[in-house]
């Protein structure tokens, strides 16, 4: 495994795999939607994040501070708050995700770099979030990319289990019908692409400059040089702009990574 690889002009950083041809025969494109589809320095998952501590905080009659403690060790240990919350306190999953999710869309804008670059992908695009449906739908639509996906499969559709639970790609695979061995997968959290490197899948870690400095636990950070991460980028629309040219498309040059 190469330590340092050279970016290809216009996809940013990436590292371990060099050549991008390995997403030839690749037919599902599978993304993460929270700090994937759009970067974490926007100011929406952090409006969810603080939800989630006044949510916890009040359920269980804590400061704020203790709340946040508790909600980032159920996080840790279950894989999302709710999660958590639902075995430890047997709490109503559906009055947790209205309430955490009503939030303020206007800081993400529409993206036609990347809604661009995702409709030139051949096969089949999906999101994929540990988030309810309504929540990747007004993301989305701000972002100006629900025209290109097929599907959102959900929080809600993984039956409350959230990833990285291997039972939770299974219903993926099984509802969506597509094949991890021609499939590549996009997340923001390296131990949520441990499994669909198991399964056979291309596996991206998007992991945009300033990520480290925003609303980040630093054992969220590791694992982006772990074997199951074949590529980590640091700007999704140049990246996937970088594949296009591996595949034989012609990439847009107007789309460039950040200074």
């Amino acid at each position: 495994m190469n330590d340092e690889i050279a970016p290809i002009a216009g996809e940013g950083r990436h590292a371990h795999l060099s050549d991008l041809r390995t997403f030839k025969g690749v037919e599902a494109w599978i993304f993460d939607l929270d700090n994937t589809l759009y970067p974490a320095h926007v100011n929406l998952f952090s409006q969810i994040d603080e939800r989630i501590s006044t949510y916890v905080s009040k359920l269980l009659g804590i400061a704020k501070e203790d709340a946040r403690r508790k909600q980032k060790e159920l996080y840790r240990d279950y894989g999302t708050t709710l999660r958590g919350l639902m075995e430890e306190h047997r709490i109503d999953a559906d009055e947790f995700l209205n309430y955490v999710h009503d939030i303020d869309y206007s800081p993400v804008t529409p993206d036609p770099e990347l809604g661009k670059a995702i409709a030139a992908l051949p096969g089949r695009k999906f999101i994929f979030t540990n988030g309810d449906r309504p929540h990747a739908e007004r993301t989305a639509a701000s972002l100006g990319v629900t025209d290109e996906f097929e599907d959102i499969f959900d929080i809600v559709a993984a039956g409350l289990l959230p990833k990285p639970n291997r039972e939770t790609y299974d219903l993926f695979l099984k509802k969506t019908g597509v094949s991890p061995a021609r499939s590549a997968m996009f997340e923001d959290l390296s131990r949520n692409l441990a499994v669909p490197h198991r399964l056979g899948m291309r596996t991206v870690l998007v992991v945009p400059q300033g990520t480290r400095e925003v609303f980040r636990e630093a054992w969220e950070m590791e694992g982006g040089d772990a074997p199951h991460v074949d590529f980590v980028t640091d700007h999704l629309a140049g990246f996937l702009q970088a594949i296009l040219g591996a595949l034989g498309a012609t990439p847009d040059k107007s789309i460039k990574p950040p200074a």
